[in-house]
């Protein structure tokens, strides 16, 4: 078994988790300074491995996903040696480090770009998707960007267009040059040669176009098609077949300098084209891939065991799922599923099968906190989901001691230091979660098996089995407090009681055994039982 499959791993977004030195931004020695929340101490959550979103040097026209320079730190972070501190105090906590590779695209601002668009003969043309303009001088077919209209600019200098699949400051790689390619394999190098443990790798499904620059059939009718991503299926320029061969280099250029990096893929698309990227057997393509049902998923029942189990319909049997419930690009589930079912869905995140990634702030409860329209940032709208993390009920909550780049929450009941001394708080729950995952061979790496409670009941519930451990979990997803048969619903193969080991309501009381025929959960419950 690999580290990661049992393991947990925790988004760190730099800019929001702790700033060193009062000028409102986080930065490396923010994130060094707090690890013991994370791993290394009696308190810690307990995490085998933190992402760190990116940090490297950019102009910020996208926050850091723009690069500028591909093996250098964003003076607002810090430095190397700042990061070098990071890695090893990490590493000191038994703590893994993944960094962000962004390998579709970079900023205007890369010497690769500014040579390129320097002069249509310059050797850097190649490693971009350059093409020439229509007939009446208009983009060279009708692709649109993911945040809407043209995904072609207009370079007034060498008189072509330059695609971008993301903003106009984000011109796209051409992974069909080989010279991209080595580039590339040279910054996972530079970066697994430093110490870093792997890589989460960004839009993948972005890195490859039809060369022909054929255009996408329409989703929306007549010019409505231009106007926004989703007016078109984007059969030419997301998802082509050649991706794999893409990810196979990033993994061929891993091991030749760690063998076992991790590489986790992230990619909007279906599952069922996901799976894909796992390639033919383990260790061929990505470790692991992002399944997202669950950031625009309902709480329900019946949704979270649909989107659970089309995963295991179609990930190779090698395949292990990989799942979060909030991220940096998307409403917090604080907020999409209400604060009533954040104890649960911390259960649900932590016991299914796969591994699990908590978005830094979910294991205090942090929520949307929407930015005014004099105070957005982000020319997307992400800004409610990347607030400053809330170590304190103090000015500033404990993130920094000046301005902050982003307006905090609400920090009364909603922040570490409080929840840290609650037995009862969220907090609290996640660490005994994350301890019970990593004591069970069942929760840890076993196999899942849903069990067929009826629509009206609201409860999902399944079996984690490893050897001859089982483990049940039901999680009541309605509201409402009522008793419930697990017996019939597991249709005879489970014994007819169990012993509850973890409830996420505590005034619960402990008992021994439970009749799985007459499970009493109450309002928005789960429960742990073992078999």
């Amino acid at each position: 078994m690999t580290w990661w499959q049992p393991g947990v791993l925790y988004q760190i977004y730099p800019r929001s988790f702790a700033d060193s030195n009062g000028d409102g931004i986080g930065d490396m020695d923010g994130i060094t300074g707090h690890l013991d929340h994370l791993r290394g101490s009696p308190g810690s959550l307990g995490v085998d491995a933190i992402w760190v979103s990116p940090f490297f040097r950019s102009p910020g026209a996208d926050f850091g996903y723009d690069v500028s320079d591909y093996t250098d730190i964003d003076p607002v972070y810090g430095d190397l040696a700042a990061f070098d501190r990071l890695l090893a105090a990490a590493h000191e906590r038994g703590l893994r480090v993944l960094l962000d590779l962004i390998p579709g695209h970079t900023s205007v601002e890369h010497p690769w770009f500014r040579a390129a668009r320097s002069s249509r003969t310059d050797p850097h043309r190649r490693l971009y998707i350059w093409a020439d303009p229509t007939p009446d001088g208009g983009p060279p077919n009708g692709w649109t960007s993911t945040f809407g209209g043209s995904a072609w600019e207009w370079d007034e200098g060498s008189g072509q267009y330059y695609l971008h699949s993301f903003y106009p400051e984000q011109p796209d790689l051409d992974w069909r040059e080989p010279a991209v390619h080595e580039r590339i394999g040279e910054v996972v190098r530079f970066w697994l040669q430093r110490g870093v443990d792997g890589f989460r790798v960004d839009a993948i499904d972005r890195s490859i176009k039809d060369p022909l620059l054929r255009e996408n059939p329409p989703a929306l009718p007549g010019p409505r098609r231009f106007d926004s991503f989703r007016g078109q299926y984007h059969l030419w320029n997301k998802d082509r077949p050649e991706t794999l061969d893409v990810v196979r280099s990033i993994r061929r250029s891993a091991e030749r300098v760690k063998p076992g990096s991790l590489l986790l893929g992230e990619s909007y698309i279906p599952i069922e084209r996901l799976a894909r990227y796992l390639g033919d057997h383990p260790g061929d393509a990505f470790d692991l891939v992002f399944d997202f049902p669950f950031l625009d998923s309902a709480w329900d029942a019946g949704a979270l065991r649909h989107a659970v189990e089309a995963a295991e319909a179609h990930f190779p049997p090698s395949g292990w799922p990989c799942r979060a419930l909030s991220n940096h690009d998307n409403p917090r589930h604080a907020t999409r599923f209400g604060r009533g079912s954040l104890r649960a869905a911390a259960m649900l995140s932590l016991t299914l099968r796969g591994t699990p990634v908590l978005y830094m702030g979910e294991e205090i409860g942090m929520a949307d906190v929407p930015a005014s329209a004099g105070e957005a940032l982000d020319r997307a709208g992400r800004d409610a989901a990347r607030t400053p993390m809330q170590w304190r009920d103090e000015p500033g909550a404990g993130f920094t001691s000046g301005e902050p780049w982003l307006r905090i929450g609400d920090t009364s009941s909603v922040n570490v230091a409080d929840q840290a001394e609650d037995p009862g708080s969220l907090l609290s729950l996640y660490r005994r979660l994350i301890a019970e995952r990593a004591a069970s061979p069942a929760l840890a790496s076993g196999s899942y098996r849903g069990l067929d409670t009826s629509p009206e009941s609201g409860v999902f519930a399944y079996v984690r089995e490893s050897g001859t451990e089982r483990s049940l979990v039901a999680i009541e997803c309605r509201g409402r407090a009522g008793s419930h048969d697990l017996f019939a619903a597991a249709r005879g193969s489970l014994p007819k009681t169990g012993r509850l080991a973890l409830s996420t309501d505590t005034s619960r009381p402990s008992s021994d055994d439970l009749d799985l025929s007459h499970v009493d959960l109450a309002a928005n419950e789960g429960i742990i039982v073992s078999l």
